[in-house]
């Protein structure tokens, strides 16, 4: 029986072609092929939606998604996220539009404005919150059979049309987010759904979802058209050092993102010594590599040492880890802070099985 508020990432962070030897545990490293088969678990376990946050290196989200798609029969397939910088909009209309024809109207396009170091790595640019919008608008009218010609913030297109088109609904549109003020308007304005981001407490959600709804009511729409999504890391009872991987060495890499690690302070309300003791250390430590991000130059499980300067409180408040009835008290928070459905993100879904039996049982 399907779970409709409980949906899961599938190899979160990065992956490796193949294992290597002595892997302590199921996380420490993942391969491409394993993403594919817990998509298909997370089917069999009653997940409602699949996400994956797309890696231009072995993680390029067509290939995986439509794998899982082949192997599934209703599983939502989502991104989770891709930049607009990353794709031009005829190519984003075209993977929707053949995702749906492929496997059926369950394809989610997850949008992101992204970090601008990420994308730096990558030779990209973040895009604005107007070409965001207009990306999506412009969307929209190719999934429709429109020809498009636009010169705008998100770029310049002439006579731009798919020609044959998916007969059916178009893709849902989701915006990863914090959902601060801009962002809930570009959402109130252009977007089907929101995932709210990992290591948000359940106090920042309530807040984000004040805003989202706030702003929704000022654009003339109806709240209840958005839905609103909530990640959150769960460790359902895993050892202390994969729950410390997964949680705390993967905050490593939130936090000394320049943009990311601001915004993940302020929308919990944390104290920024911390990560600014964190970000002086990970540079001593990025001054050995010819990499600014240690998201990019490191695997979650070598980045141990750093982990430590991440307090454990903030991760106790805004991650479910312990046994799995403890992690559905915690679960259940996002739900009564206002998130329509809550992604497990870290550990794998058949990690979760115990969570999301419990999850359906309550």
């Amino acid at each position: 029986m399907t779970v409709d508020d409980l949906s899961a990432y599938v190899i979160s962070g990065r992956v490796v072609s193949h294992l290597p030897d002595g892997v302590p545990n199921a996380t420490a490293a993942r391969t491409v092929v394993q993403g594919i088969s817990d998509g298909v678990e997370a089917e069999r376990l009653g997940f409602a939606n699949v996400f994956l946050s797309e890696r231009w290196n072995l993680k390029e989200s067509a290939v995986v998604l439509g794998a899982i798609g082949a192997r599934t029969e209703r599983i939502g397939l989502g991104t989770g996220l891709i930049s607009p910088a990353r794709r031009h909009v005829l190519h984003t209309a075209a993977f929707g539009a053949t995702m749906h024809a492929a496997f059926g109207p369950r394809f989610i396009l997850g949008l992101g404005r992204g970090e601008h170091a990420y994308l730096r790595h990558e030779g990209l640019r973040t895009a604005g919150f107007d070409a965001l919008v207009d990306y999506v608008r412009i969307l929209r009218r190719l999934w429709a059979g429109e020809t498009v010609t636009y010169d705008g913030p998100a770029g310049s297109y002439t006579d731009t049309k798919l020609g044959d088109v998916y007969d059916g609904p178009a893709p849902r549109v989701w915006y990863g987010t914090f959902g601060f003020e801009k962002a809930a308007a570009a959402v109130a304005t252009a977007f089907d759904g929101v995932l709210l981001p990992p290591m948000m407490t359940p106090q920042a959600t309530a807040a984000a979802v004040d805003r989202l709804h706030r702003a929704c009511k000022e654009a003339g729409r109806d709240p209840a058209e958005v839905r609103i999504a909530q990640c959150v890391v769960t460790a359902p009872d895993l050892s202390d050092e994969e729950s410390r991987a997964l949680a705390h060495a993967r905050a490593v890499t939130y936090l000394q993102a320049a943009e990311y690690g601001v915004a993940l302070a302020k929308v919990n309300g944390w104290d920024f010594a911390p990560v600014q003791r964190l970000r002086a250390t990970a540079a001593e430590l990025m001054a050995r590599r010819a990499d600014e991000m240690v998201d990019t130059a490191f695997h979650r499980v070598q980045l141990m040492d750093l982990a430590e300067l991440v307090p454990d409180e903030w991760m106790d408040t805004s991650c479910a880890l312990g046994t799995a009835a403890g992690c559905v008290d915690k679960l259940a928070q996002f739900r009564a802070a206002g998130a329509d459905e809550v992604v497990t993100y870290g550990s794998t879904p058949g990690q979760n099985a115990g969570l999301i039996a419990a999850w359906r049982a309550r």
